[in-house]
């Protein structure tokens, strides 16, 4: 029986290997914001969006990134399969004009499924630039398949591929050359290229001048400089833009204005204190998240987006993968950790990249414990970085010493075989100011709508908590633990309790204590290590099972107050013997 499709919305699959800018196309053609980078991996799950072509809406799906096509291989791999069984429209393939050998490989894999397909020959220009001319003809000849030219950031090869999807949508055409077997995909390839590529280079070439960046000696050396750059400039560009700029227009201007209109128009004395008092919500509520914290993760957020977007990151993962196999991971664990540095949700996502479940799990329990969120370190700089740099450094220094510990414990807990270590270095490049612009405020949004609003609902039933006298309640409950194994005034059991629905809480309230040094670095040590925030749990329920989930709540606030309280007495010991 004949089956219609006039009335069915039609779907395109995104196919390609990673890192060929599937995700950069996807994101002009439904102006929808997805996460950019020059590294593998940059998809870890099946973006959907829709897209106009001609009259009609097109549903688009963007699938992870894949090399081969092989039943019972790794989870994005069983991905792609299982969303080509769907029997989707068609197939926006990306070939990467970079690697052709493996590009050419997979696309001859999906054409075997037989479904109307178009190629965009992606980052033409860059092979254009290191001296290569490539007819895209002679693939469009011989497998029968319409090639159309594609620069991600340009429109007009973009609306050429718009045409080509639309005439393949109208008049499918699936008659494809097809292989059989490995041997024969590989001698078309080969055959296939010495026609259509001019002035062939090595495929070296492009990484012999950055090759030092993943030797041992120069590459480690290189690495710290960088990661030191980058350290400086989150503190120095995120401290001026608080200090001189932020910090004067809320409390010079904004506040004493708030003040003034509500000590005018607000009668209740508990409403007037929930509004303006000690957790004020008008105050602490726009102070906490866009004084202290939004500066320090907008300066991080530019110099991520840098390392991202150069390339950088897949060099140190190359240049780490040895130190790394000591704790039983591969260098590619580097990615997700440095991801935790700005939110622990994609970073726990990223490990879908990895090769084993148990990699998995050991990277994400390591983000949880011991990997800082960018608003977490915010407020960390912003507390200690204008008492003592020593203390700020200090806290960092036991983040990555934790990290390490934890990463071998991990591993002899539970031994696992490392697989070989196989990754594409893309070529260096210089971001694009468009993109790179748009990368950094889509980050600085979602920090908006998943940090700082929550943090204000947070701050919010906690002004009217501490106004009814509970915080009171529970402080006076926790003092044992909090004053007594700790060594925090009990006020400080308040930072404890708001830290679950957001870690940075656990800090920001330490601003107007008094506290001395010693309890400064106790407390910021309690909540470095303290339980993950509540949408963290749930996403480590969501990728691996509650199990998990318990474990790391329960391990992470065990050991957090366990190692807080073994500071406190020790820093206090030192302190009386050597003064």
């Amino acid at each position: 029986m004949a089956t219609t499709h006039t009335h069915k919305q039609q779907t395109i699959l995104m196919m390609g290997l990673p890192n060929v800018g599937k995700s950069a196309i996807f994101s002009r053609y439904t102006n929808m914001h997805v996460s950019v980078s020059n590294y593998p991996g940059t998809t870890v799950e099946i973006t959907e969006g829709f897209m106009t072509l001609g009259a009609s809406r097109v549903r688009i799906q963007d699938v992870p990134g894949i090399y081969r096509l092989d039943e019972g291989t790794d989870a994005a791999q069983q991905v792609a399969i299982d969303m080509l069984s769907t029997e989707p429209d068609a197939i926006l393939f990306v070939l990467d004009a970079v690697n052709l050998e493996s590009s050419l490989f997979l696309l001859m894999q999906v054409l075997d499924y037989k479904i109307p397909t178009v190629v965009a020959l992606n980052r033409s220009d860059l092979s254009g630039r290191r001296g290569q001319h490539i007819d895209h003809r002679v693939f469009a000849t011989r497998l029968h398949v319409p090639v159309v030219p594609t620069v991600a950031h340009e429109n007009d090869t973009l609306d050429a591929l718009k045409r080509a999807l639309v005439k393949q949508l109208e008049a499918p055409d699936t008659d494809y050359i097809l292989h059989v077997g490995d041997k024969e995909r590989w001698t078309d390839i080969e055959r296939m290229i010495r026609r259509a590529v001019k002035q062939p280079i090595d495929p070296f070439d492009p990484h012999d001048r950055t090759a030092f960046l993943i030797r041992p000696v120069s590459g480690l050396f290189m690495a710290l400089i960088i990661l030191g750059l980058t350290f400086g400039f989150v503190i120095g560009f995120g401290m001026a833009l608080r200090q001189f700029i932020l910090l004067p227009i809320f409390r010079g201007a904004l506040f004493p204005w708030l003040i003034a209109v509500v000590e005018r128009f607000v009668a209740h004395d508990v409403l007037r204190q929930a509004l303006i008092g000690d957790y004020g919500f008008l105050i602490k509520g726009i102070e906490w998240p866009f004084a202290l914290v939004l500066p320090y993760v907008i300066s991080f957020y530019v110099m991520l987006s840098l390392l991202e977007d150069s390339g950088y990151l897949p060099r140190l993962a190359v240049l780490l993968d040895g130190y790394f196999k000591k704790i039983g991971l591969t260098g590619t664990s580097i990615i997700p950790l440095l991801l935790g540095y700005g939110c622990g949700i994609p970073a726990i996502m990223a490990t879908r990249s990895l090769p084993s479940r148990t990699a998995r799990i050991r990277v994400a329990v390591m983000v949880s414990f011991a990997v800082p969120c960018v608003s977490q370190t915010g407020a960390f700089i912003a507390l200690l970085g204008e008492k003592s740099l020593f203390a700020l450094f200090f806290v960092f220094g036991v983040s990555v010493l934790a990290l390490v510990i934890t990463g071998f414990v991990l591993d002899k807990l539970n031994k696992q075989p490392v697989p070989f270590t196989l990754m594409e270095l893309p070529p260096m490049l210089m971001p694009k100011p468009k993109v790179f612009g748009k990368k950094v405020a889509m980050r600085i949004k979602y920090y908006v709508k998943d940090g700082a609003v929550p943090m204000i609902i947070a701050i919010f039933f906690t002004a009217f908590l501490y106004e009814f006298g509970v915080l009171n309640v529970l402080g006076r409950a926790l003092s044992p633990l909090v004053s007594g194994w700790l060594r925090l005034p009990q006020e400080a059991a308040t930072p404890l309790l708001l830290g679950i629905v957001r870690r940075e809480l656990a800090v920001l309230p330490l601003f107007d204590m008094d506290l001395n040094m010693v309890q400064f670095i106790t407390a910021a040590l309690v909540a470095l290590f303290y339980v993950p925030c509540i949408a963290m749990i749930a996403t480590l329920a969501k990728e691996f099972n509650g199990r998990v989930a318990v474990g790391v709540f329960v391990f992470t606030t065990v050991a957090a107050l366990f190692l807080g309280g073994l500071f406190a007495r020790t820093a206090t010991l030192l302190l009386l013997l050597f003064t």
